[in-house]
């Protein structure tokens, strides 16, 4: 009963909330329409270009990760390192947070790296990216928050137009999805006292934590920490000259969105699918953009962007597993 209970939570949950709220979104949509957008009127140069700075992250991520574990004696080879990262987005399509288990599981497969030690420099990673996100998002807000009310006040909106544009149901939303992160982090604390079993693992999870201090060039460690949110932001940024309804907002409204489209990805769905196409589609209708355009722009660039990572994914397996044969 506990086992069953554990993948509803982990796989059925996250696949029925993203989907309904996929389906709720884009029950009416003109499917003739979606392919009209993508062929005829999405820029595909742009779109491609935007795709580079999708890889930019997580080679960025695999970098960071093999100065984190070098203080602790271990050296994987850095192609492994970028496989690993690849596979665990990738990995991520399927069960939500599973990634961060799957790569230190490749890791120790491929290159014999501790899996807890590995581990360990993983929850370092999420402080120092949960902080740059906060710091990121408080940022944008400052930013854009007079700029937002100017751009109300130039169009003659009120907040109250907006809020009614808001509908019940985009409420019901709201609020399953700020449940549905409640949940994971709950979630989360459980499976996290798993590995508190057994005092070994618990100190190797530490000494890995501890690993940032002891970095070899810590300067360069934040330096792709921030480049790791740079080729976030620019990644889905890019893509709004990919459109005329979009290519227009300025950089700091990108900004804005792309901090509450970060936040909706908290919660567990497959690749925030649905959290985010709702976070995204509702900011561009704030600035401006018809819902039925805002929708296209949500699915098409998600729809482009997953399968950039199934397919770095498949190339991270099939180059793990090559090595393997070779050294067999």
């Amino acid at each position: 009963m506990k086992h069953l209970l554990k993948i509803t939570l982990q796989i059925i949950l996250p696949f029925v909330l993203g989907l309904g709220i996929l389906w709720w979104m884009y029950r009416g949509t003109n499917w003739s329409d979606f392919g009209h957008y993508v062929l005829h009127e999405m820029n595909w140069w742009w779109m491609l270009l935007s795709l580079a700075f999708g890889i930019l992250p997580q080679m960025a991520r695999a970098w960071r990760w093999k100065m984190a574990l070098e203080p602790l004696g271990e050296h994987p080879r850095r192609t492994s390192c970028i496989d690993a990262i690849f596979m665990s987005y990738a990995a991520s399509l399927v069960i939500p947070r599973v990634g961060e288990v799957t790569r230190c599981g490749t890791l120790k497969t491929a290159d014999g790296v501790s899996f807890t030690k590995s581990l360990g420099t993983v929850v370092t990673e999420r402080l120092v990216d949960s902080l740059l996100m906060l710091l990121f998002t408080g940022i944008a807000f400052l930013l854009q928050l007079p700029m937002f009310l100017r751009f109300l006040k130039e169009t003659n909106t009120n907040i109250g137009d907006l809020l009614y544009r808001f509908t019940g149901t985009g409420y019901i939303v709201t609020f399953i999805c700020l449940v549905a992160a409640l949940i994971a982090g709950f979630v989360a604390i459980r499976r996290f006292s798993f590995f508190k079993k057994g005092r070994d693992m618990l100190r190797d999870m530490w000494e890995g934590v501890l690993s940032l201090r002891k970095v070899r060039n810590l300067p360069l460690y934040l330096f792709y920490s921030v480049l790791i949110w740079v080729g976030y932001f620019l990644h889905f940024y890019i893509a709004f000259f990919s459109f005329d309804f979009t290519a227009h907002l300025s950089i700091g409204a990108a900004f804005l969105i792309f901090c509450v489209g970060t936040f909706a990805v908290l919660v567990p769905t497959p690749n925030g699918a649905g959290p985010w196409h709702f976070a995204v589609k509702t900011m561009l209708v704030l600035y401006g953009v018809a819902e039925t355009q805002a929708i296209m722009f949500a699915l098409t660039v998600h729809t482009i962007q997953t399968a950039l990572v199934v397919l770095l994914g498949a190339f991270g397996w099939a180059r793990i597993n090559s090595k393997r044969k070779l050294t067999s």
